[in-house]
C-alpha cells in the first residue's frame, strides 16, 4: 500500500528545490549578461549608420567589432584570476561598472580611433562579466540543474540583444547613434542589487580558508590550469571555443548589415527599422535556444547537446545567407537564432565541471576568452569576404567554424552530473 502511494506521488518540480540564495546568484548573473549584451550589441546595430556617416569600409567597421572581442578575451582571462582571488561577487560588480561606463563614452567619440579605444575598454568588462557570473552560478547550483541554470543565464544575452534592437529602432531614427550609446550607462545600477542580495559561494569560501591554512602550498593560480591532470581539458576546451566563438560573432556581428544592405551588396535589402524587427524575432528564438540547450544538456549530456546545435547551425547559416524573400527571412530568423546562439549556454557548466575550485574561474576565464580572442578575427574575415562575394555568401564561412568545433569536442569528457566538491578532493 505504501509503495502504491509512493508511485502515485507527484514528482516535486525541480525549481522548488532551489534556495533563494541560489536564485539571487542566477538573477544577478543573468541580468549582468543581459545588460552586457545590451551594451555590446549596440555597435552591431549602428554599423550601417556609422559606415555611411564616417565613410567606413566593411573591413574597418568589422575591425571595430573585433577590437571589443579581443579586449574581452583579455578581460575575461584577467577577471578569471581576479575572481579566484577576491571572489566571484566582487569581480562581477567591477565588470558591470566597466562596461557600463565605456559604452556611454562611445557616444562622445569623434572619430574611429576614439571609438576603438572606448570599445576596447568596454570589452574588458564584457569578458570579465561572463567569467565571474558563470562561475558564481556553477558553484551555487546543484549538479543536476546546473545546465538549466546556465541556460537561463545565457538566455539573458538574447534578452539584452532583443532590448537593444527595440531601443535602437526607436532611438536611431529620432536622436541618432550617440544617444543610443549614452543609454548604455543604465546597467551600472545592477551593482546595487548584487551588493545587497548576492553572496559568495560557500565552496569558494572554503577554498580560501584552505589556502590561508597552507599559504605556501599553492603557486600562482594561472599556471595550474596546465598541470598534467587538466592539460587536455585546457587545450581542447580552448580549441573548441576558438572554433565555435567565431561562428557566433562572425554571424551576429554582420546579421544586421546583411539584413539592411541592398541586394547589390549581397544583402537582404530591408529598411534599417524593419531589419530590427527581424533581429528581434531572431533573438526570441535565441532565448528559447539557450534555455532549451540547458535542459537538453542535463537530460542527454553536454556533448550530445553541443553536437545537435552545431550540426544544424552549420547547415542552416549558408541557406539563410541566400534567402531574399522577407517572409522567409522572418520565418527562419527565430530558427537561426535558436541553433546559432543556443550552444553558448553550455560553455559555463561544461568548463566548470572539468576543473577544481582553486582554478575554476581562472580556467573558465582563459578557455572561454582565448576563444573569444580568436573570434575577434571573425568580423574582419566576414567583412573582407563580404566585400568580395556579398554579405549573404560570406556567412557560409560559419559552417567551417562549426565543423572545427565538433572535432575539438570529440577530445573532451562528458561531464553531465559532475559534483564540483568531488573535483576538489583531488585538487
Amino acid at each position: 500500500m505504501e509503495s502504491l502511494a509512493a508511485e502515485c506521488t507527484v514528482k516535486r518540480a525541480w525549481y522548488k528545490d532551489i534556495t533563494s540564495s541560489q536564485w539571487s546568484s542566477l538573477w544577478a548573473a543573468m541580468a549582468g549578461w543581459a545588460l552586457d549584451a545590451f551594451d555590446v550589441m549596440l555597435y552591431t546595430l549602428v554599423i550601417t549608420t556609422l559606415m555611411k556617416e564616417w565613410s567606413l569600409s566593411p573591413v574597418v567597421a568589422g575591425s571595430l567589432a573585433s577590437i571589443t572581442l579581443f579586449s574581452s578575451a583579455f578581460g575575461g582571462a584577467l577577471f578569471g584570476i581576479v575572481s579566484d582571488y577576491v571572489g566571484r561577487v566582487r569581480a562581477l560588480m567591477i565588470t558591470v561598472i566597466i562596461y557600463s561606463i565605456f559604452t556611454a563614452m562611445c557616444g562622445f567619440a569623434q572619430n574611429v580611433i576614439q571609438l576603438a579605444i572606448f570599445r576596447g575598454l568596454l570589452g574588458l568588462g564584457m569578458g570579465g562579466e561572463w567569467t565571474a557570473g558563470s562561475v558564481l552560478v556553477s558553484e551555487t547550483w546543484p549538479a543536476e540543474h546546473r545546465g538549466k541554470a546556465m541556460g537561463i543565464v545565457q538566455g539573458g544575452w538574447a534578452i539584452g540583444y532583443l532590448v537593444a534592437a527595440g531601443v535602437a529602432a526607436i532611438v536611431l531614427p529620432l536622436w541618432g547613434w550617440r544617444v543610443l550609446f549614452f543609454i548604455g550607462i543604465i546597467p551600472a545600477a545592477l551593482v546595487f542589487y548584487i551588493r545587497a542580495k548576492v553572496k559568495e559561494p560557500e565552496i569558494w569560501k572554503e577554498n580560501v580558508a584552505k589556502k590561508k591554512a597552507a599559504p605556501k602550498s599553492k603557486g600562482f593560480t594561472f599556471w595550474a590550469i596546465f598541470k598534467p591532470s587538466v592539460l587536455r581539458y585546457t587545450v581542447f576546451g580552448s580549441l573548441m571555443i576558438i572554433a565555435t566563438s567565431p561562428a557566433y560573432w562572425g554571424l551576429f556581428a554582420w546579421i544586421p548589415s546583411f539584413l539592411a544592405s541592398p541586394p547589390a551588396q549581397g544583402g537582404a535589402g530591408l529598411a534599417i527599422v524593419k531589419s530590427m524587427v527581424w533581429i528581434m524575432a531572431m533573438q526570441v528564438g535565441a532565448w528559447f535556444g539557450y534555455v532549451t540547450f540547458g535542459t537538453i544538456a542535463d537530460w542527454l549530456g553536454r556533448k550530445p547537446a553541443f553536437s545537435i546545435y552545431l550540426v544544424i547551425t552549420g547547415i542552416l547559416v549558408p541557406i539563410y545567407g541566400q534567402l531574399r524573400d522577407p517572409s522567409m527571412l522572418l520565418i527562419f530568423a527565430p530558427v537561426l537564432g535558436f541553433f546559432g546562439s543556443g550552444y553558448f549556454a553550455g560553455f559555463g557548466a561544461f568548463i566548470s565541471e572539468m576543473f577544481p575550485t582553486s582554478i575554476r574561474a581562472t580556467a573558465q576565464g582563459f578557455i572561454y576568452n582565448i576563444g573569444r580572442g580568436a573570434s575577434a578575427l571573425a568580423p574582419i574575415i566576414i567583412g573582407y569576404a563580404a566585400g568580395l562575394w556579398g554579405f549573404g555568401s560570406a556567412l557560409a564561412i560559419i559552417a567551417i567554424f562549426c565543423l572545427a568545433g565538433l572535432i575539438a569536442l570529440c577530445f573532451l569528457p562528458e561531464t553531465k552530473g559532475v559534483v564540483l566538491a568531488t573535483l576538489d578532493e583531488n585538487d
